[in-house]
């Protein structure tokens, strides 16, 4: 038996990112903004200081020597929450970080291990990276006498190289750092490198989930809902502000614009072909979105849209809305099967809520037999019969804004013809 010696040993969170490695000489940008971008998030469960070295983020609890070991658990269980749910991480694991030698090491894996049969596990193995050249033994040095070690301690153990149970890991750095949980992250680019998208967000399955792949690929997002009360209740309103909400503790912030769409949706409704209802919806919403994210500094609208899902997104439909815009509009699931986005919306927590039994206008206001393949003539004849800029300007200036955060909403108001 190894007699076991107290030393000062620290247990943290170690965050990794994978793709900003892959930047060039920009790169500290993207890690001052995932830095900035977790900092942020952790503020609403205490105080922390996230630091970055060797390629790694540690997010440490400031704590007095009065705080139990439970508070600091919660403390890091809280952490690797948010961790994982901020974009530009990869993985977390909860870690001991200390100076010293193989002693300490079998120390604290010992420690880990009991750890794990306690929860039944039965097979194991160890890996070590070696950054720290100076250590007295290899990597696997390290990874033989540690093993061997473990397997003297607890013969009840067995060694498993392809499906072990749990790995038991080193790396070998300006400190020691030893851990067996790794739990993966969202990936992608931190929120805030890639300017700022306005997301056509409906109560729907799809908009939550392409407002989160755009999200991920570092937008900041804004959103636009159309809501026809008494048509639609105010509880299909909240359901947006709630898919919002869930996309907000990813990306940190979703700033939310709510268009008074009823009048507008009732002079469409009077002055348009049956046939062509949802068409010329669409591309009046588009004509909306398209407004107020020149005034919201919006570089980019986002749609969930699928090619061939529905009758307003088929190729010909897709033209006609893209007609009105000038800004770029980006469909991140234009080529997916429905499985796969729902498949996102339940990873991401979106499903549920986007499920709920309320319509939004582009279920209530739809033709019974839409025209699928609509030419030029046909949208155009259309807008002949409206005034689209009167009512373009006519939806700026009904609009409810909230500014959505994972911690609280604020709502606001502004005429934006202004």
């Amino acid at each position: 038996m190894t007699r076991t010696v107290e030393f000062n040993k620290q247990k943290l969170i170690m965050a990794r990112f994978g793709e900003i490695a892959l930047k060039g000489l920009n790169r500290h940008k993207f890690e001052e903004r995932l830095l900035h971008n977790l900092a942020l998030k952790l503020k609403q469960y205490g105080s922390y200081q996230v630091t970055l070295s060797q390629s790694r983020i540690w997010i440490i609890p400031n704590v007095t020597p009065t705080v139990t070991e439970t508070e600091i658990d919660l403390l890091l269980q809280k952490a690797i929450e948010v961790a994982t749910e901020t974009f530009g991480i990869v993985s977390v694991s909860p870690v001991y970080l200390f100076a010293g030698d193989y002693s300490n090491i079998l120390q604290i894996s010992r420690q880990l291990v009991e750890e794990h049969l306690e929860r039944g596990d039965k097979t194991f193995k160890v890996d070590c990276r070696r950054a720290e050249k100076s250590f007295p033994l290899t990597s696997m040095e390290i990874m033989n006498q540690l093993g061997g070690d473990l397997l003297e301690a607890y013969p009840e153990l067995k060694v498993d190289i392809h499906q072990p149970d749990f790995i038991i890991k080193v790396e070998i750095r300006q400190n020691l750092a030893v851990y067996s949980q790794v739990i993966q992250g969202v990936r992608g680019l931190p929120t805030g490198m890639s300017a700022k998208g306005l997301v056509l967000l409906s109560g729907g399955i799809d908009s939550p989930v392409a407002a989160y792949m755009m999200a991920s690929r570092g937008m900041e997002l804004e959103a636009i809902y159309f809501h026809t009360f008494p048509y639609t209740s105010d509880l299909a309103k909240q359901k947006v502000i709630d898919l919002a909400q869930i996309v907000s503790r990813y990306c940190g912030r979703v700033v939310l614009h709510v268009v008074d769409f009823t009048d507008i949706n009732l002079e469409l409704n009077a002055k348009t072909p049956k046939d062509m209802i949802t068409i010329t919806m669409r591309r009046m919403m588009m004509r909306i979105a398209q407004a107020l994210a020149e005034k919201r500094d919006c570089k980019a609208i986002i749609t969930g849209e699928s090619l061939g899902q529905v009758a307003s997104q088929t190729t010909e439909a897709i033209n006609a809305t893209d007609a009105v815009a000038t800004l770029p509009i980006f469909r991140p699931l234009i080529g997916s099967d429905k499985e796969d986005t729902i498949k996102i919306a339940r990873k991401i927590g979106t499903f549920e809520t986007s499920i709920k039994p309320y319509d939004d206008c582009c279920t209530i206001f739809v033709a019974k037999h839409p025209k699928t393949r609509p030419n030029t003539a046909a949208w155009q004849s259309c807008d002949s019969e409206l005034d689209c800029a009167a009512l373009t300007q006519q939806a700026l200036s009904k609009i409810t804004s909230y500014d959505i955060r994972y911690d609280r909403i604020k709502e606001f108001q502004r005429d934006y013809n202004e």
